[in-house]
């Protein structure tokens, strides 16, 4: 029995984890602020898509998701509930029977809620009316799987509270949102170490096909392709990390930091991904072609 179910009083049960999937963690929009500490942001790694979960079921943008990684999860509820499923796309049921995806649905208490294996995409979130309300560390409900604060990724008769819902389900016919990348762009703003490697391997970084390696997970997305070929030998002090960082280790295939990352690095980073391309990041499977757009100067906005 881990933190998350030692948190609940049986009296105030609401949801009962039936399957955890392969890797199903509870998110927020994270804890920034705090690096100087050595504590990474975290947070939902599709923060569209957390937010359009949450609006769905009538909760502000910052309430606690659950974000399932390509296998889902079975969750039973134990209070009448509403509930909505965004990000990658999958079957979603209640009580064996089809229920919608990408719009607010209602689990009646004692139902069943299956989220099924990802068609498309990575990661799903699901959100309910109210929030998960597991205690907040640092300000955030967020798991970070570095770092290990916050909830432990859900097991199998894990009992998870909710939060008082605080609005009505969002009204609208249709919400729009991105699909699930088929390939990959980024743009880059190179610095501030690009002058650690060739200038052809700079010059060529545009034209050059990656693939997203399966080793990706919350902390970085592994490219396999091409290595950049350094400029100069040794290795820099230990410095700080930001989010979308592209670090490129010895071997010389680039990373891309995400949510999960580390705060210091000693490896070169070539250029940075800014925030809001990186929700296409969080739902590139394996494989995926991936491109980078690389700036010169005065990075992207």
């Amino acid at each position: 029995m881990n933190a998350t179910t030692n948190m609940v009083n049986m009296a105030d049960m609401a949801l009962t984890v039936l399957s955890a999937g392969l890797l199903t963690t509870i998110q927020d929009l994270g804890r920034p602020g705090h690096a100087h500490l050595g504590v990474p942001r975290s947070g939902a790694l599709d923060r569209g898509a957390h937010r359009l979960a949450n609006l769905l079921v009538g909760n502000p943008p910052g309430a606690a998701t659950l974000e399932t990684t390509l296998l889902g999860c079975t969750l039973r509820a134990e209070i009448s509930v509403t509930a909505a499923v965004t990000g990658a796309a999958c079957p979603v049921r209640i009580d064996g029977r089809p229920a919608a995806w990408g719009a607010p649905v209602h689990l009646p208490a004692g139902s069943t809620f299956e989220i099924a294996p990802a068609a498309h995409g990575v990661r799903s979130y699901v959100a309910f009316a109210g929030g998960i309300a597991v205690p907040e560390v640092l300000g955030s409900r967020s798991t970070d799987l570095l770092s290990g604060l916050g909830p432990d990724p859900l097991q199998a008769g894990d009992v998870l509270p909710l939060a008082p819902p605080t609005g009505p389900p969002a009204d609208a016919d249709v919400i729009p949102h991105a699909a699930p990348p088929g390939h990959l762009v980024l743009p880059l703003a190179l610095g501030p170490r690009d002058d650690w490697f060739d200038p052809t391997s700079i010059a060529a970084l545009a034209r050059t096909d990656y693939h997203v390696a399966p080793a990706s997970n919350r902390v970085g997305l592994r490219l396999d392709g091409p290595a950049l070929k350094r400029s100069r030998d040794g290795e820099l002090p230990s410095e700080g990390m930001v989010l979308g960082a592209v670090q490129v280790p010895p071997d010389g295939k680039p990373v891309v930091f995400l949510a999960d990352h580390p705060t210091t690095g000693g490896y070169p980073v070539v250029g940075v991904v800014p925030a809001t391309a990186l929700d296409a990041a969080a739902q590139a499977r394996p494989g995926t072609l991936v491109r980078f757009v690389p700036r010169m100067g005065g990075g992207w906005t």
